[in-house]
């Protein structure tokens, strides 16, 4: 015959049971309310797009509205502090760009945000190639000649980038720690500013997602040597890709991803996921990324953790090899 719980037992028990089933039933209810998807920076941008691609379509699967709302400043810290910092039940979310969730703590450290510690990946949304561009000035028409040119002049060259921890200023010191040249690097607050400098020669070197440059690598003012990945950019078919010029492993395509916080309940994750990889695989979706230049690429929450650790590590160890300091 089974023993009774002791009374005391049992009411100690008794507020962490009422606290599982409450957690369970609110999962369990979700969505309840609308669902805002934070992006912490302004309209405009590669994470705010990636977030509107997918918000309305989430919506008519949801049931309920899906706000984009974003929140610029911090470096692109303070709108991810605050969905981290939200009640984790699902209703507000994160679209997360690679180089805030990767670059940056590696240069910065984590104090206030560890994106692996704060969120829960949900899945990744898109993914785009960068190209690698010079200007005219360079005697060079392909990356091995802008490699050997580069050798020649050590530090003569200028690259631009968005700012230190950025996937720009990263990307370039990968390229030349694997090419074995030196560029100068300035760092840049704003795409405009920076492709102005490019095109007047301040600048000889630049790494961006196509769509920004491609009427001035179509015409003539900025030369295209390569992109990133594995496979061409349809948009710049005769520019090769880094793996078919034999640099393997060149984690520097932006991805966005997005992300719930920390503790939310598995069901509402689960809701999340399974319509999120429904919207991702609409082929009006699917066209409208294509027509901004970038590409849907769904990956599953446990992919997204692995590449944000993968990535991270891989920054820290460039950072230090190069000896990256934060601004």
């Amino acid at each position: 015959m089974a023993r009774a719980a002791h009374p005391r037992r049992a009411l100690l028990a008794a507020p962490a049971l009422l606290a599982t089933a409450g957690r369970r039933a609110a999962a369990q209810d979700f969505p309840s309310r609308p669902v805002s998807i934070v992006v912490a920076s302004p309209a405009g941008g590669g994470t705010d797009f990636s977030a509107r691609l997918v918000s309305e379509p989430l919506a008519q699967r949801l049931g309920v509205p899906v706000v984009v709302e974003n929140r610029p400043g911090g470096n692109g810290s303070l709108g991810l502090i605050h969905v981290a910092r939200a009640r984790p039940d699902g209703h507000t979310l994160a679209v997360g760009y690679s180089g805030t969730m990767t670059g940056r703590p590696a240069v910065e450290g984590v104090g206030d945000l560890d994106p692996q510690r704060d969120f829960a990946p949900v899945a990744q949304i898109t993914s785009t190639p960068q190209a690698m561009m010079c200007h005219p000035s360079v005697p060079a028409r392909t990356m091995a000649e802008f490699i050997a040119h580069a050798k020649a002049h050590p530090g003569q060259l200028n690259y631009a980038s968005a700012g230190n921890g950025s996937l720009h200023h990263l990307g370039t010191e990968l390229l030349k720690r694997r090419a074995g040249i030196d560029l100068a690097h300035i760092p840049y607050r704003g795409t405009g500013e920076t492709i102005s400098d490019l095109l007047a020669g301040r600048v000889q070197f630049y790494m961006n997602s196509p769509p920004p440059v491609l009427p001035f690598l179509r015409d003539g003012r900025l030369r295209p040597l390569a992109t990133t990945g594995r496979e061409r950019h349809p948009a710049l078919p005769d520019a090769p890709s880094l793996g078919e010029l034999g640099f393997d492993d060149f984690p520097v395509d932006v991805w966005y991803a997005l992300y719930a916080p920390a503790r939310t309940p598995q069901p509402a994750l689960d809701r999340l996921a399974r319509e999120l990889r429904a919207v991702l695989a609409e082929d009006a979706v699917r066209r409208r990324a294509e027509d901004a230049g970038t590409f849907v690429r769904h990956t599953d929450a446990a992919a997204v953790a692995a590449r944000l650790k993968r990535e991270t590590e891989g920054w820290v160890e460039l950072v230090r090899a190069v000896g990256i300091k934060p601004d």
